[in-house]
């Protein structure tokens, strides 16, 4: 593994997570502040992952073409700028702005994800993956004390400034020290959407996009353990965010959570998580395999959410936490393995391309789950973590179904062996 280009990717994803979760807690209340209804509130939170959902396939196809490095860099550059609108957003369409423009920016999970796989050997991937989802566990534990530090004392300026300032520190960063790993990207000027003169004539913006998504859908379900991977990856992060979004509700409404009890146990969720994905998976990994941990990891996830609503008031702070330290240990297992996964079984010239799909799934689940889990936990607050519960089960038989197939890159049109 060449360490040292991982360890500028690692804190770019650092950088980007810290800034975002600086920001994202304080949302909510900001929009209030400027006056917007519940729906305005909803599509600001709603705006970000709808922009990674459109943008992280086109700046993995982008990268395979021209190389991770300048997607890196432009992406880099286009989310500090973000955060600076967001400090000077007294207005919600300013915000709403600041907010989908972060969500292109940071759609460059998929470049990230891509770089991985230059890399890193076969043996090392879901350790480097789960690397990226420590660094995610880092920045939710960090970004939201210092984000309510600087509103408090500073006000929502210093808020955006400081968030744009760590992230133009990575642009920096990644300037001088993150070298091109796509050995054979095209040294040309190409657009963001195909070579010059490409795509001209009657064809739409959005026919040309839709064209790219099915081609890129054709292509991950070429191959049967891909597709299986990709409606695991649908089904298991709208489980998480559909009961998610009804966690804080449910703690201060049943569990009768103080605001500052229900950061602890955050806290308390990303410090594990960290533990699992920043040490544990690699050596996991090696013992027992990618197969049997993801389907443990959906076991875990099961019990740590399904359980959930149904301890009793008392006990959040006893069989609670046990509770979610299943969820942490599960969530940690089951997302980096299934990147990992999908890298392991893509097409090997293709790979940027079916990581950004995979991510635009991933912002897609993000983008249904929140209404869903509001809608359900209205009906009754036992229903989203039913629901969640349920999904993680039907991601356990896919689990079970991928063991039929052994890990290896796919060669064009062909599918890997049978075991």
């Amino acid at each position: 593994m060449k360490k040292s280009p991982l360890v500028i990717l690692l804190l770019t994803v650092l950088l980007d997570l810290i800034g975002f979760g600086i920001v994202l807690p304080l949302l909510p209340t900001y929009a209030k502040d400027l006056g917007a209804n519940p729906f305005m509130i909803g599509l600001i939170a709603a705006i970000f992952s709808i922009m990674q959902f459109i943008f992280s396939p086109l700046w993995g196809k982008l990268s395979d073409k021209i190389g991770r490095r300048p997607v890196m860099l432009i992406s880099i550059f286009i989310t500090s700028f973000s955060y600076l609108i967001f400090s000077q957003a007294d207005n919600i369409p300013l915000l709403i702005f600041a907010r989908g423009l972060s969500g292109i920016g940071s759609a460059n999970i998929a470049a990230a994800q891509a770089y991985i796989t230059d890399v890193t050997d076969s043996k090392s991937r879901s350790g480097a993956m789960g690397m990226i989802g420590a660094a995610f566990g880092v920045g939710f534990i960090i970004g939201p004390l210092v984000g309510g530090l600087l509103k408090h004392n500073y006000g929502i300026e210093m808020v955006g400034y400081v968030a744009s300032g760590l992230i133009f520190l990575d642009f920096i960063l990644a300037v001088f020290f993150l070298p091109e790993s796509n050995k054979k990207a095209e040294k040309l000027a190409l657009s963001m959407f195909g070579r010059r003169g490409e795509g001209a004539g009657s064809s739409s913006f959005l026919k040309a996009k839709a064209d790219e998504y099915i081609d890129g859908l054709k292509l991950t379900f070429s191959s049967k353990p891909l597709a299986l991977l990709m409606i695991a990856n649908y089904i298991f992060t709208f489980a998480i965010v559909n009961m998610q979004v009804a966690s804080i509700l449910l703690w201060k409404e049943y569990f009768l959570a103080s605001d500052q009890q229900i950061g602890y146990i955050f806290a308390y969720v990303g410090f594990f998580s960290v533990i699992v994905q920043g040490g544990l998976i690699g050596r996991l990994i090696k013992k027992l395999g990618e197969h049997r941990l993801f389907l443990w990891g959906h076991l875990f996830t099961f019990a740590g959410v399904f359980f959930v609503p149904f301890i009793p008031q008392d006990t959040l702070f006893s069989y609670g936490l046990l509770i979610l330290l299943c969820f942490a240990i599960g969530t940690s297992l089951v997302a980096p393995i299934n990147l990992s996964m999908i890298s392991l079984y893509s097409y090997k010239q293709q790979q940027g391309q079916i990581l950004g799909l995979s991510q635009s799934v991933n912002s897609f689940a993000r983008i249904m789950g929140p209404f869903s889990g509001s809608i359900l936990y209205g009906m009754n607050f036992h229903a989203p973590y039913i629901v969640a519960g349920l999904l993680t089960i039907i991601g356990t038989f896919i689990a079970l179904a991928l063991f039929k197939y052994k890990i290896e890159a796919l060669k064009p049109a062909a599918e890997p062996e049978r075991i």
